[in-house]
């Protein structure tokens, strides 16, 4: 995984591919964004679904802490190993949403993970044990908080903008 030498690059990185993504929507129609090719195994809402769930999960964990709960990751009804059904949970809470509105709400949760890198410290985002749900998160791994920020955006902006190209290749 990668590593990162400061807030500052951490949400540089996040900038650049959230952009990168993002943009790869622009030219889909509405009227296509449920529709369903072999190839790819997300429709265009179902790829922006995920986005939205993970990010707004991970600003649920915070949240949560934040008010003294006790969080369990990834949420209260699903386990790790319970991510296909996570993912399904995602699409059907926000797949049947516009295309616009699901960009604008990764969009305002973009937001907020910044607003979340710039409440905290270097070594509350770098350092491990220093948030619980980060280390509940996990039964033997340690994670330190920019890994949580990191998979739930760098990491699938990048291999789902892929995703979306391929669809974009295969369908428009």
């Amino acid at each position: 995984m990668r590593s990162y030498h400061g807030k500052a690059e951490l949400k540089a990185e996040i900038q650049k591919t959230y952009d990168k993504y993002i943009a790869e929507f622009s030219e889909i129609p509405e009227t296509l964004k449920d529709k369903r090719c072999e190839e790819v195994d997300r429709t265009p809402a179902e790829n922006l679904a995920y986005q939205v769930g993970w990010t707004t999960l991970l600003l649920q964990w915070k949240a949560d802490e934040r008010q003294g709960k006790l969080v369990k990751t990834p949420t209260e009804d699903y386990k790790w190993n319970q991510l296909g059904e996570l993912y399904q949970y995602f699409s059907a809470t926000y797949a049947s949403l516009s295309l616009k509105d699901l960009q604008e709400r990764l969009a305002k949760n973009i937001q907020a993970i910044y607003q979340m890198l710039d409440e905290m410290s270097e070594a509350e985002v770098f350092e491990p044990h220093m948030r619980k749900w980060a280390d509940n998160s996990t039964k033997t791994a340690v994670w330190e908080v920019y890994k949580f920020i990191h998979v739930n955006t760098v990491a699938p902006f990048t291999t789902f903008r892929t995703k979306i190209r391929k669809w974009k290749r295969l369908m428009l």
